[in-house]
């Protein structure tokens, strides 16, 4: 981490206007240090902030048994995440279900912190019945989709912790003619959710000329089902054509056709990761012999954060989007349960309804007149036994008329 620092800082002075007008202007360093603000220096603080948080990625697994799925792995990040897994055979296979099983290892190289999550699915593919087995999985990215939401919602929001699958490897056998109904059925089921990468696994059973011919065959029909696989973003116009033509080969390559191996063999004098065979050696990192390469650069080098930046602002967004349209509708039906007649703003009069109003407040001023001036009439008719001074002085007693309604009776 020092290191790391130091050389920024060694390369700050040296590309900095300050240092090349020393270089240059000794006696003219004022003037330029007026010029010089410093925040061209900001690329330099995020790089240093990012290597002190260090990275997270999360990558997901999925294929029959058998494919190589866990070499591959082991032989892309350099690391054992399969010490203690224990291979079960042909009986205990058959009421096996499908499982999600995650591991988790803290892997640095040269200062740099990554978390690396592999999400393995064993199980898939593997009974005599295979209708919605890739139920479990999508279940498990929208478990993971809900938590974060959760999460962003919540009071607490400065540690989130972000388990959403970024990417996943879809390994497809190489010993059919293309792919099989459960392969399409479930990348129709993931496309939306999570970053589909499909790979032809142990590229070592066919020749050049028959993964060239299944790699067609594979586009084809991920073409003719609709299936929506990552696309690599374009090139920037100011990329040097060394990127380029690196992502022309990327894209020409896909589907990857991959070989893993956790061996070291001796080949030519130098000893390389590979597979022993009778006939020769099969070399991992060979790019004459297998694409594993292009899949390690494309997944570590140079696409690793558009396949999180793809996962944060498409596929989690579409998530979050239907759960607010979602909440948003549960809401309006709830309150027109709890409110049988819907209640309605109420339209502002226009002159003739304040016309009417007023003639109907006059009808009741005159109608309350009249009551009190007969209930008055009654009184003075059960007075009249009485002397004829209390008689006169009763309307002092009895209150105005107009005082009932505001009308005249």
């Amino acid at each position: 981490m020092d290191s790391i620092i130091i050389q920024e800082r060694l390369v700050e002075r040296l590309l900095s206007p300050r240092t090349q007008a020393q270089r240059s202007h000794p006696g003219k360093l004022k003037d330029h240090e007026k010029q010089y603000v410093g925040f061209a220096t900001l690329p330099n603080q995020v790089h240093r902030k990012s290597v002190k948080k260090g990275f997270d990625f999360t990558l997901m697994v999925a294929g029959e048994s058998g494919l190589g799925k866990s070499t591959l792995v082991n032989s892309l990040f350099l690391t054992d995440l399969y010490k203690d897994r224990k291979l079960l055979n042909a009986e205990e296979r058959i009421n096996q279900t499908v499982e999600i099983i995650k591991h988790t290892v803290d892997i640095e190289e040269k200062g740099v912190k990554l978390k690396l999550t592999i999400v393995d699915t064993p199980g898939f593919g593997d009974a005599v019945n295979n209708t919605e087995c890739w139920k479990p999985i999508t279940d498990y990215i929208d478990q993971q989709f809900e938590q974060y939401f959760r999460d962003e919602s919540g009071l607490n929001r400065k540690n989130i912790q972000d388990n959403r699958v970024h990417c996943c490897l879809y390994f497809i056998s190489p010993f059919g003619h293309g792919l099989r109904p459960v392969d399409v059925e479930f990348m129709k089921a993931l496309h939306e959710k999570v970053n589909i990468v499909p790979l032809i696994a142990k590229a070592d059973c066919l020749i050049p000329s028959e993964i060239r011919k299944l790699k067609e065959r594979i586009r084809e029909e991920i073409d003719k089902f609709g299936i929506k696989v990552y696309q690599f973003p374009e090139c920037d116009s100011d990329e040097d054509e060394e990127f380029k033509q690196q992502d022309r080969e990327l894209k020409e390559s896909a589907p990857f056709a991959v070989i893993g191996s956790n061996t070291v063999v001796e080949a030519k004098g130098q000893r390389v990761r590979g597979r022993l065979y009778p006939w020769g050696i099969v070399e991992v990192e060979n790019q004459a012999h297998c694409d594993f390469v292009k899949l390690r650069n494309m997944l570590i080098r140079t696409h690793m954060h558009d396949l999180k930046d793809v996962t944060c602002d498409v596929h989690y967004e579409n998530y979050r989007a239907q759960c607010i349209q979602q909440m948003t509708s549960k809401l309006t039906q709830d309150n027109r349960i709890e409110s049988p007649i819907p209640i309605l703003p109420l339209p502002t009069p226009d002159t003739e309804t304040e016309k009417l109003i007023k003639m109907k407040d006059e009808e009741v001023s005159t109608i309350c007149a009249c009551a009190s001036w007969m209930l008055e009439l009654e009184s003075r008719e059960s007075l009249q036994g009485c002397p004829i001074e209390v008689v006169l002085r009763l309307p002092l007693l009895c209150p105005p008329v107009g005082s009932w309604g505001g009308g005249q009776g």
